[in-house]
This record gives structure tokens, sequence and C-alpha cells, in this order.
């Protein structure tokens, strides 16, 4: 943690220390809005995923304009947002180990809690915890429908586990979880909707396996902010748990958007000053690997095409720019992030502008809720 602010409200958004992680409220604003307008009146309910921001405020806001809780993907992170006041917090997640499945259950106390499974030592273990602490559970069967990840295969696969939970009584089968990870970086819009045209195939075999059986599927919960258009239009998922949206990132930004995708727009960026300027060729930013995940790829210069940002060692960013670049040393750029999840998790606190003025000062509460 630093020894010192990087701003305060009310001061210049130009005297941001940097590096700083920094938010266009303007831009998520109209996200947010956007994200509620999409749902609203089709009888799909919205749970967006707050790992990608891991800041209560933002769920509050959230579930102020509909959203029915948040997805939260560990323990330790559903934590914070039942202290902030959350109340329905899925974790979209296995949790394996007494540790883990005894937190779980103590928050289960303060809110509506649920939980993933996809083997049957997951199912009896939940179950002897929920028993013994006297408390109820909504569990989920997680289905692989194409992100070859967790999950079991559709169909009987599901229905079994489906009918463990159910033998189960403090465990409560609340429906499948059903999500298609690589859908959601697909370039192409007509690439998109075959995945998850696969996705719901998968689904609708596992429903009818369960409910075969006598059991009722009542939800389906999924997708992500490169897909929920296609989850949103398939009659099959009741539930999006899109996350991305509020600050969309480079790889998002890659994606082409065709007829009925919902443009969002780039609001979180990191704010960096060039610290050196070797050559008229090169310019050296203090942002790099410890600033800006990289794992999806580079952080793009903020509306600078003449400004390619090359390289990332542990604190300097390498710049390639024309010779004839306006950059001097003390320059403030602002870097659009290429995996918005992972960036956030590097920092304490989200400085919050509005035009040139800083407004907020948010905390990322969950960064680094990893247990």
């Amino acid at each position: 943690m630093s020894p010192w602010k990087a701003a305060v409200p009310g001061a210049p958004l130009a005297s941001v220390d940097t590096p700083a992680l920094v938010l266009d409220l303007d831009a998520f604003e109209r996200n947010l809005q956007r994200m509620a307008a999409a749902v609203a009146g089709s009888g799909v309910r919205l749970r967006p995923h707050a790992k990608s921001h891991k800041c209560p405020e933002i769920a509050r806001r959230q579930v102020a304009l509909g959203a029915v809780g948040v997805c939260c993907q560990k323990v330790s992170e559903a934590a914070v947002f039942v202290e902030a006041g959350i109340a329905d917090v899925l974790v979209t997640n296995q949790v394996v180990g007494a540790a883990k499945v005894r937190h779980l259950m103590e928050l289960a106390r303060r809110a509506r809690l649920g939980v993933l499974v996809d083997h049957p030592l997951q199912v009896q273990a939940l179950a002897e915890a929920a028993q013994a602490q006297q408390v109820r559970l909504d569990v989920y069967v997680e289905v692989n429908v194409g992100a070859n990840r967790c999950g079991v295969a559709p169909g009987e696969a599901a229905a079994q586990l489906a009918r463990q939970i159910a033998a189960n009584p403090p465990l409560r089968f609340a429906g499948l979880q059903c999500y298609h990870g690589p859908a959601q970086h697909l370039r192409t819009r007509e690439a998109r909707a075959d995945a998850i045209a696969g996705a719901c195939a998968a689904v609708r075999d596992s429903v009818r396996a369960i409910e075969a059986g006598g059991l009722k599927v009542e939800r389906v919960t999924g997708a992500g902010t490169g897909s929920f258009v296609h989850e949103l239009a398939s009659g099959v998922f009741d539930e999006l748990q899109a996350g991305s949206y509020v600050f969309m990132d480079r790889d998002y930004g890659d994606n082409q958007l065709g007829a009925g995708d919902i443009a969002f727009e780039h609001a979180l960026f990191l704010r960096a000053t060039v610290m050196s300027r070797p050559t008229p060729e090169r310019a050296v930013v203090d942002a790099g690997l410890k600033a800006s995940s990289v794992d999806s790829g580079m952080p793009t210069v903020w509306q600078r095409p003449e400004l390619r940002y090359l390289k990332a060692a542990d604190e300097h960013g390498v710049i390639a720019t024309a010779a004839a670049a306006d950059l001097a040393l003390g320059d403030a750029v602002l870097l659009v992030p290429g995996h918005c999840d992972p960036t956030v998790n590097l920092y304490d606190e989200l400085i919050c502008f509005r035009g040139d003025t800083v407004e907020a000062v948010w905390p990322i509460a969950a960064r680094g809720a990893l247990l």
C-alpha cells in the first residue's frame, strides 16, 4: 500500500499522482444504464460479476439499477460484498476445503448465498456443513457448455448431481451455471452466436434430463460481456453474469460489433507519466507489469493512435513514438488496460473523475481476496 494518496476528491485530474487507476464517471454511468436498459422488461435477471471491479460502491449502484445481487469468484470476495450490504451473492466457483466451506456457511447466515458444484464429494461436504450450521444454501450444478474448465458433462451427469443436491434438505437445488468463457473473446458476432448456440443446446439437454426425473430447473445463469445479447435472446438463460461492461478493456474493445450488439464505452484507464525520453522514437512511462495486467495483451494509449505501448517491465512501459510526436518528460497519458479484472486487483483505490476533476475515491475493498 502506498504511504500517500494518489488523489483526493476535488483535485484536478492533472494532479493525480501516477501510476493510478482512474474511472471516467460519465462513461461508467452510461455503461450501467445501457445494461439496465438491455434487460429491462425481458424477464431475464442481471447478476453482474463483481470480480471485474471488486468495489462495493459499484455493486450498490448496480443493485440500485435493478441487479438482483452480484457474482463473486471466491468466498473471501463474497465476504466483502456481504459486509457491504449486498444481500444476494452467488459464488460462481467450487468451494473445496473445510475452512472455506465453514466461512461460506457463516456468510449464509447473513445473506442469500449460492455456490457451484461439479462433483458428488462437493455436495456431500456442503450438505454436512449446512446441516451442522443449520443454514440453507443455494447450490447450482455447473455444466461444461464449451469452456472446458470446470463443470460436469451436459445431460445425465448434470441430472445425477442435481438429484444428489435435492436429496440433501439443507441444500436447495437452485439451477444450472452455464458460462462459456472463451465465447466472450471470439472477435466476430457470428462466432460468438455460434458458440452460444452450442451452449444453449447443452443447457437444453441438461434441463430435459433433470426435469425428466421430476426436478424443476428454476434458474439457468451465465453469460458475459462479450456474449450476453445471445443468452438474453435465447429463451434458455434467465440470469446474466456480465461484469466487464462497467469498465470495458482493450481486449473486449477488440470484439467486432454486429446488429443487436450493445456498444459499451472504455471507462477505466491507467494514468501514467512519461519518465524517460531516451530517443525520438521511444518514450518510457511509469506504468509497467505492476500497474497493468498484460495476460490479454498490452494496453493501448487512449486517443493517441500515433503512440504504441510496446512492452512492459516491472515498473516501466515502453511506448513507440514518431520522431515528431509531441510527448515530453512529465506528460501524462491514459492507457486502456488489456484485461480489466486482474488490473483492478493491483490497486487499493479507484480514482473517479468527471471532466477534469476528481469527484470521488472508491476503495477496491475486495482486492487480493483470493481465499
